[in-house]
Parts: structure tokens; C-alpha cells; sequence
């Protein structure tokens, strides 16, 4: 095959102004607008210089290229007008996986902002009274029902064994995530005056954000005690003076420190708080509802146990072991709960409609004890043996000459910096492929036009079902073998090439 020199193979390139007269882009440009249609016939024309300059062209290749030019552009335009944010199937085994989205969210919930999202609402409207309303009322009356004296005499996670004691009046507050409930909270109790905090929780939590950064935001005061393993509840005694304004007991929800170790009872951090007459702020950041132990997880605490160990305030985020939305939630003291919601800084850092319409339905599964109808809550509780029959089905349909799909015990976590030392026991699909490497694999998985974001450990590419939707397992299935098909088609091309 004769190539022709470079400079005739950037000849036969038309001009963009060539191409937007032809038939077919015309039409187009009456579809999408000629800004558009524009910009996408440039980049195939970019990519078509590049590829002549690194000589991965010649002239056949180049006259089959361009007699389907303007497919090329509409794929191209296809793409550009497409959604950046869309679905993925999370195949990790992480529950609540951060750069996923975190907790996906019930139908109630999706349903519910569909409805709010597609009229007018009362969100700040009281419709008995004709005048305007609070839109932290349409949360705060079933936050109520679920950290009630009722709802305090249940069994939760954490601190088993310790006294019910009465619980307060209780109000809650919602702003657009936890750094943010933890900043109102300092800032509104705390502004000018020093908080104190154990060296050991002063933690960083995604994204780089560090609770000291968060604090100097407040313009509150740290005051560190202790070491890094060990704080006793005499260093935080000793720190009180006339300028301390709040003990914070930040919850290391992303890491664990073992070995000679100690921290104060949250029972002595309550009574000395009390005693000195000083707010008692705890960040849970992960924040359960439900009792964990009933899905295996020992040692997180829950939102309950907090207040009915006595915290004046509980900040927590909307989108971890609670699974709804993402928002910082602030559950606690009334009075203090007021000053908060009396703080200008509230308001620049409250939530719209569709946050609380996600986060109405999702209490209210809560309220009705349903945990399975919550997504994540369900994931949860779903056992090793229902993984492994549905792990068995798809690696029975996806086996081949090249393709080794394997069915393995493994372990899956609940992630988003909730419970970093639980583990929950898992069947992972195994995948091997003889022409393919994990990466490679894992890379064209990822290419999918639903793409599936899985792990790769030990040479292999490892899928964990309690992360992917029962509805989503055809579509696995359909994406493994797709791969599998269109690596077989190379195959047979390079064969023909080399005859």
C-alpha cells in the first residue's frame, strides 16, 4: 500500500467551513445548533491532524476516514452533549464509597424529590397560618420521634450497658454537610473563646479538610490536650480557664489508634462539662440511627447513645451510616440548637428543597423501622450466601477459552470514614483474561457505557455484588461478555492482518 507524503494527507482535509455546508452536518446544525456542531467537527479534524503527523494514517485509511466524517462528528457530538455526572455500577464491595456518591437513596426519597422538585412547596410557608414557616420543621418533627424517650429505650450500638438517663428536648438542625455543622456549632458557641480538643482527634477527613483548619474558620481557639495516645479526663480539667468556651470530642471515624492507648468515658467528659457549666459538642461524623450490631458492626456509636450519654450537641453527616443525602446534621440541646439556628452563618450554610425532601424520606423509612427499604442498610445486612448465588450465576454465563471468572471469599467494608475496622464477609468474582492484564480489564470496565468500577488485587480484577444492584447484575453480565466479544474481534483482525 503506497502512502502518500504528509503534506498531500493534510491537503485532503476539508476545512471547517467545507464541512458545515455538506448535506448531512446542515442537518445536524438544524438539530444542535451550529456552536455545537462547530466545536465537535474541530476536534474530529484535530484528531485526524494528529494521527496524519504521527503517521498512523495512510492515504487509504485517510479516504475511509473521511467518507464517514460525519458520523465521526455526531459520535463526537453525541459525546459532548451527553451528562458528565452519571450512573456507575460500584462492583467495589464499598458501601458507602465517597467518590461514588456515597449513600445511594431510597425510592421514597427519589420519589419524594421528584414531587417537591416538580411543583411549588410549602418549604417555607406555614399553610395553617397563612404566614411564613421554618424549613428545618419539616425534619425536625421526625428527628423528634427518632432520638424521643421511646425511641431511647430501643437497643443501639456503641455504648451497651450504659444508663438511660432523660433525655432533654431535643432539636435538630440541618445544614450541607458535616465540616459545615461542626463549623456553625464552634462558631455559634464557641466564637473568640477556646475549644477543647484531645491531640489524638485532630483528625483530617476527606478532601484535606482538617479539623483545626475547620476550627480557625470558627474563629474559635484550640486548645490541645494530651497526646497523640493518651488523654486523660484530668488534662481536660486542667485546661479549663476563664476563656474556655467548649469541650469538642472529635470521633476518629477514618482511622484507629491501638496499642498503649487511653481516652476519657464519654460519661466523665458529661459530668465535667456539667460541672464547669460548659457545651459539650461530640462530631460523630459518621452518625448512625440504626443499631449496627445487628449487620456485625461493634464499637461505632450511634446518635442515641451521645445524647442519652448526656452530649449538649451531636453533629453528624446525612450521607454515611444514616444513608440519605449528603448534609451535616446538628442534633441536641434545644436552647443551643436555637442560638445556631439564630447564627447569620445558618443561612449560608442551610440546605434547599431537595435535601430535605431526600432526607424527609428517608427518616421516615426510620420512623417506620423499614431499614431495608434504604439502600445502603440493606447492603449492609445482606449475608455472604445471597452474594455468593447471585457471584455463582453471572461466572457460570461468562466463562471462556480466554475469560477465567472465579468465585473467592472476601471482605467488604462500609467505607465513607464510618467503621474503619469492620468487615463484612463477602463472594467476589475473581476475573482473569488471557490476553488482558487487571489493569487493562479494570480500565476497559471503566470504559463501559455504564461504567463499573471494581477493584484489582493480585493480578486479577475483583467485582463484590453487595455493592451492585440486583437489577444491575444482567447488565454485568452483558458488560463482561461485551469485553469479551470485542477482544475476540481484535483477535481475528490481527490474525487477517497477518496473513
Amino acid at each position: 500500500m503506497k502512502s502518500g507524503s504528509t503534506t498531500d494527507l493534510y491537503r485532503k482535509l476539508p476545512s471547517v467551513d467545507e464541512l458545515l455546508r455538506t448535506p448531512a452536518i446542515a442537518d445536524l446544525i438544524s438539530r444542535e445548533g451550529p456552536a455545537a456542531v462547530t466545536e465537535s467537527a474541530r476536534a474530529v479534524l484535530s484528531r485526524l491532524r494528529e494521527e496524519i503527523g504521527t503517521a498512523l494514517v495512510d492515504d487509504e485509511s485517510l479516504d475511509l476516514a473521511l467518507s464517514g466524517i460525519p458520523s465521526a462528528i455526531e459520535r463526537e457530538l453525541q459525546q459532548a452533549l451527553r451528562y458528565s455526572l452519571r450512573t456507575v455500577i460500584n462492583a467495589t464491595g464499598v458501601i458507602l464509597h465517597t467518590n461514588l456518591g456515597r449513600a445511594p437513596l431510597s425510592h421514597a426519597a427519589i420519589d419524594h424529590i421528584r414531587e417537591i422538585a416538580g411543583a411549588y412547596s410549602n418549604l417555607e410557608f406555614d399553610t395553617e397560618t397563612g404566614e411564613r414557616g421554618k424549613r428545618d420543621i419539616h425534619v425536625d418533627r421526625l428527628f423528634q420521634k427518632l432520638l424521643s424517650e421511646e425511641a431511647a429505650e430501643l437497643p443501639s450500638a456503641g455504648r451497651a450497658g450504659t444508663p438511660v438517663p432523660t433525655l432533654n428536648a431535643i432539636s435538630t438542625i440541618v445544614v450541607n454537610n458535616n465540616a459545615a455543622a461542626v463549623l456553625l456549632a464552634l462558631n455559634t458557641l464557641a466564637d473568640g473563646g477556646e475549644v477543647i480538643v484531645s491531640r489524638g482527634e485532630l483528625v483530617e477527613i476527606g478532601g484535606s479538610f482538617r479539623i483545626p483548619d475547620v476550627m480557625a474558620k470558627s474563629n474559635a481557639i484550640l486548645r490541645e490536650v494530651g497526646t497523640t495516645n493518651r488523654t486523660r479526663i484530668a488534662d481536660y480539667e486542667r485546661a479549663i480557664n476563664e476563656k474556655t468556651r467548649l469541650i469538642l470530642r472529635v470521633h476518629r471515624s477514618n482511622f484507629q489508634i491501638t496499642g498503649f492507648t487511653e481516652q476519657p468515658r464519654i460519661e466523665d467528659l458529661v459530668a465535667l462539662a456539667k460541672k464547669r457549666s460548659i457545651p459539650f459538642v461530640e462530631d460523630l461524623g459518621s452518625g448512625a440511627l440504626f443499631d449496627l450490631n445487628s449487620v456485625g458492626v461493634s464499637g461505632e456509636p450511634g446518635v442515641l447513645d451521645s445524647l442519652r450519654a448526656g452530649v449538649d450537641v451531636v453533629t453528624y453527616s446525612g450521607d454515611k451510616l444514616l444513608a440519605g443525602p449528603q448534609a451535616g446534621i446538628l442534633s441536641g440541646r434545644a436552647d443551643l440548637i436555637a442560638r445556631m439556628r439564630a447564627n447569620s452563618l445558618f443561612r449560608a450554610l442551610r440546605v434547599d428543597k431537595l435535601t430535605y425532601a431526600a432526607l424527609e424520606g428517608t427518616l421516615l423509612a426510620y420512623v417506620r423501622r423499614d431499614h431495608d427499604a434504604i439502600p445502603a442498610l440493606r447492603m449492609m445486612r445482606l449475608s455472604k450466601e445471597e452474594i455468593g448465588k447471585r457471584a455463582e450465576a453471572i461466572a457460570g454465563k461468562t466463562q471462556s477459552a480466554t475469560l477465567q471468572v472465579d468465585v473467592i471469599d472476601g471482605e467488604s467494608v462500609i467505607g465513607g470514614g464510618a467503621a474503619p475496622s469492620a468487615v463484612l464477609p463477602t463472594r467476589l468474582l475473581a476475573i482473569s483474561h488471557k490476553d488482558l492484564g487487571a489493569d487493562e480489564l479494570a480500565a476497559r470496565l471503566r470504559a463501559s457505557d455504564t461504567p463499573v468500577i471494581a477493584r484489582v488485587d493480585e493480578g486479577r480484577v475483583l467485582l463484590d455484588l453487595r455493592t451492585v444492584f440486583p437489577q444491575q447484575d444482567r447488565l454485568l453480565l452483558e458488560t463482561i461478555s461485551r469485553i469479551e466479544s470485542q477482544n475476540a474481534e481484535v483477535r481475528i483482525q490481527n490474525a487477517e492482518l497477518k496473513t
